[in-house]
């Protein structure tokens, strides 16, 4: 059978408006999260300048301990008060300030939980020294608690455009914040990690100032009736901040487990527990290219949440396949592309944007880990296709597999490798082999729930694509790090060709981008 492509955008009978809503909100939400992106490789390129791969490697564990559970209440809170608002019409104001006191409340216990054992914490994962940068950071899970509300509160009422712009607000502060607190104070402060509180602190200050834009935005509502109830909106929420927490849990399992076992090696060899952070730093870099297809794919995933559920709702199942099919095959083609440059081009990629320590410690780390989150980012569609056909469970129950799969590779892969590039590998190659097999597991529920996926054919036209185009990557990638946009090209050239010879892109999908421009326009 022939690739399946989209013939119309949404299921037959939707409501216009909902449809037009749809494609308003993914596009305002894709705009906002390629901006991210691209503020955010601007962050991660000037941080190391400014506090050193080791203040880097500092950082980033504060960060990715921090973020394990300021990611689930930013997503907790913007689902939550956004199914709220949009069930209550007439009442918004009243779930608004109802859903918000509840959500600020949460969100002060957790800061006030990590404060307290954040000196515990950091000797655990053998990093005592980001003791003090994590209860920085508190303040930032306690801004959070009250700022994602409000734009959960403009999702529910489907105001996209302000919500993409309090995005790319927060996203711009956010850089401004790591980047000039680092600076300011690692000038200021002759004290080692100065640099690196001073960019928590600029974090902080970042948040609180999208905070009162948000404030001024959209208000706090005020007190009445309507909307969920403290125990309905409650058993709304604690199902999807625990899948959020087991996600982001996966998201920084690598990392933290990395800072474990090197702070471990570190000690046992004599040396202080700071010894560890430029093999982090430098696996953080990697990271940040391996990302790149599950932050870009997650724009996709907005588009597709609401269309699945529309047709889940009316019991549509050739629009389910339709649409899920669709919807991987662009991803597979998306994330195709973006692994074959950071894989194939990993040595030149972080001598262009981290310099000669980052490339030494962490290309061959990244030529893995690129291929282990392009699976990741079809990991991501997976779960969302099952998340809005009502399987939140086993979305959660795959996803808390693929955390224990990670910890397990690592434990037995990485725990006790000597302080070297080595361990860097051996984390990237755990990490990567428990998220493929944890990718295989979530398209076999798919499946089970749907009744189909993509063509196979789809599956190894993209994956001979890959495999050309990285292998050319390879054989670029001793090329000065000046070439490597260029090469970039070339490996993208490379890959596209691959599958026009194979017929899997064609003069439909050129119709197709047309058909949507057009639309947008």
């Amino acid at each position: 059978m022939p690739a399946v492509r989209p013939e119309a955008t949404a299921p037959e009978g939707a409501a216009p408006d909902i449809v037009r809503d749809a494609g308003r909100g993914g596009l305002a939400v894709a705009f906002a999260k390629i901006y991210f992106i691209v503020t955010g490789l601007a962050q991660q390129v000037a941080l190391p300048k400014i506090v050193g791969l080791d203040g880097y490697g500092a950082l980033g564990t504060a960060l990715s301990f921090a973020g394990i559970l300021y990611n689930p209440i930013t997503g907790t809170s913007i689902q939550g008060v956004s199914r709220a608002v949009a069930q209550a019409p007439g009442a918004e104001p009243a779930a608004l300030r109802r859903t918000l006191l509840l959500h600020v409340s949460l969100a002060a216990a957790i800061a006030v939980l990590i404060f307290v054992a954040a000196p515990w914490v950091t000797a655990l994962i053998g990093a005592p020294h980001v003791s003090n940068t994590i209860r920085i950071l508190c303040a930032v899970i306690l801004t959070y608690g009250v700022y994602t509300p409000l734009v959960g509160a403009l999702n529910g009422r489907r105001r996209f455009v302000q919500q993409a712009g309090l995005d790319v607000l927060a996203a711009t502060l956010r850089t401004l914040g790591l980047v000039v607190g680092a600076f300011v104070l690692s000038r200021m402060v002759p004290a080692p990690l100065a640099g690196v509180e001073g960019a928590a602190w600029g974090f902080v200050i970042g948040a609180v100032v999208v905070l009162l834009a948000a404030l001024r935005l959209v208000g706090i509502g005020h007190a009445g009736t309507g909307g969920p109830s403290v125990r309905q909106h409650l058993a709304f929420i604690a199902p999807l901040f625990v899948g959020q927490f087991v996600l982001n849990l996966l998201l920084q399992a690598d990392q933290l487990l990395l800072r474990t076992f090197a702070g471990q090696v570190a000690l046992e060899a004599g040396l202080s527990p700071r010894a560890a952070d430029p093999y982090v730093g430098a696996y953080r870099a990697a990271q940040l290219f391996a990302f790149l297809p599950y932050q870009l794919l997650i724009a996709v995933t907005f588009v597709l949440f609401p269309m699945l559920a529309s047709a889940g709702k009316k019991g549509d199942r050739d629009d389910i396949r339709r649409y899920v099919a669709t919807g991987l095959r662009l991803a597979l083609i998306i994330a195709g592309a973006m692994m074959s440059v950071s894989s194939g081009l990993a040595k030149p990629l972080l001598g262009l944007v981290f310099g000669a320590e980052a490339t030494a410690h962490g290309a061959r780390a990244l030529g893995v880990l690129a291929i282990g989150f392009g699976g990741f980012a079809i990991f991501g569609i997976l779960t969302t296709v099952l998340n809005s056909l009502g399987h939140e469970r086993a979305s959660a129950s795959v996803t808390a597999i693929a955390a224990g799969l990670v910890a397990a590779a690592c434990f037995v892969w990485v725990r006790g490798t000597p302080l070297s590039d080595e361990l860097l590998f051996r984390t990237a190659a755990a990490t990567s082999t428990s998220i493929g097999l944890a990718t295989v597991t979530a398209a076999f529920l798919v499946h089970r729930a749907v009744g189909g996926l993509v063509p196979v054919r789809v599956v190894l036209r993209v994956g001979a694509a890959v495999l050309c185009a990285t292998a050319l990557g390879r054989f670029l990638s001793n090329a000065p790090a000046w070439l490597a946009p260029a090469l970039a090209l070339a490996v993208v050239t490379t890959y596209a060709g691959v599958l026009v010879a194979t017929r899997e892109l064609g003069a439909s999908d050129l119709a197709l981008v047309q058909r949507v421009l057009r639309r947008s326009a």
